[in-house]
């Protein structure tokens, strides 16, 4: 299976340790705005190319596959030309920034039957698919998920410390991790409520959200999101349970009394990223859909974008 990783930045360094574990795996090219960033982690990772343009990656006949770790705003675009293309594609969350844009991504994965999948990374952490097969066997009901999605971010930086060249988003993309994960967990959202605080002034974007969420199973969400915490970083997630309490931070797992909770025999591994891409490369071989397929997370986005509503509107009331 041969890659190209577009996106040489902090999230994409994830994705390539993470494809080093991997059997049978051949990074093909790095890509990135710059190209002498390009060529340093195509060095790190054995990749014959590497240049500044997804184009000509896609022509590339030694390419089968894409991970995209763009910015947000070129995730729907990519991601089709890369279909267009002929190559199976991941691109990282969100899917896009518009329930249009993600809308044409499933049509065009409908399209060209080639496999699409979106980064929604907790579908996949050993934590939450704990508590994910106790809900599919039938062991636990899920009544409420409490969860704190907290950075301490002024500046468009990433993961590393470096600058951005483009502006995070806590609706778009944060939120979209629980949104989701709710969802898997606990069926079709139907109620769904957000609220902001006020704008970065340079940034342009709300620094503080609560959001409240309800699935058809009666099971409430109450999603907490800022950019202005000073202290503990980083996204906590609270099950409650009619039997059981589980509190997860990442990839690691306690119950409400903070018991560790041993994950060992979960998955092969207990890297998240790991285990995603594990899938893509798995359910291309295997040429089924895979977990967080474009589809299966497609309505992640109809809620997002119910809330974008939501918030524009309010923006104008008086």
């Amino acid at each position: 299976m041969r890659i190209a990783l577009v996106g040489a930045g902090a999230f994409g360094e994830k994705h390539l340790d993470g494809l080093k574990n991997v059997d049978g795996v051949q990074i093909a090219s790095v890509i990135s705005r710059s190209a002498e960033q390009a060529a340093q982690v195509a060095a790190m990772y054995g990749a014959p190319h590497s240049g500044t343009d997804l184009a000509e990656a896609l022509t590339l006949p030694d390419v089968d596959a894409v991970i995209l770790c763009t910015p947000t705003q070129m995730h729907a675009e990519q991601a089709i030309a890369c279909m267009n293309a002929g190559k199976h594609v991941q691109v990282e969350i969100p899917l896009s920034d518009s329930w249009e844009d993600a809308q044409a991504v499933v049509a065009k994965a409908e399209e060209t039957g080639l496999v699409c999948m979106v980064g929604h990374t907790r579908r996949f952490n050993p934590s939450h698919q704990y508590v994910h097969n106790k809900i599919t066997a039938g062991e636990l009901t899920l009544q409420q998920m409490d969860v704190q999605t907290y950075f301490f971010r002024r500046k468009n930086i990433n993961a590393k410390g470096q600058p951005r060249s483009w502006t995070d988003h806590l609706l778009w993309h944060h939120a979209a991790h629980t949104i989701d994960l709710f969802a898997y967990q606990s069926g079709r959202i139907v109620t769904a409520n957000v609220m902001q605080g006020p704008k970065h002034p340079e940034l342009g974007i709300a620094m503080d959200m609560s959001i409240q969420l309800k699935a058809e199973t009666g099971a409430i969400c109450t999603l907490s999101l800022s950019f202005n915490n000073d202290g503990p970083l980083g996204t906590f997630f609270r099950y409650i349970g009619d039997n059981a309490t589980y509190i997860a931070r990442y990839d690691d797992l306690v119950n409400g009394k903070e018991e560790p909770i041993e994950l060992d025999d979960v998955a092969v591994s207990k890297n998240g990223i790991e285990l995603q891409d594990r899938e893509f490369v798995t359910a291309i071989r295997e040429g089924r859909e895979p977990n967080s397929s474009v589809s299966k997370v497609l309505d992640c986005y109809r809620v997002i974008g119910k809330l974008a509503e939501s918030l524009e509107a309010a923006d104008g009331w008086s």
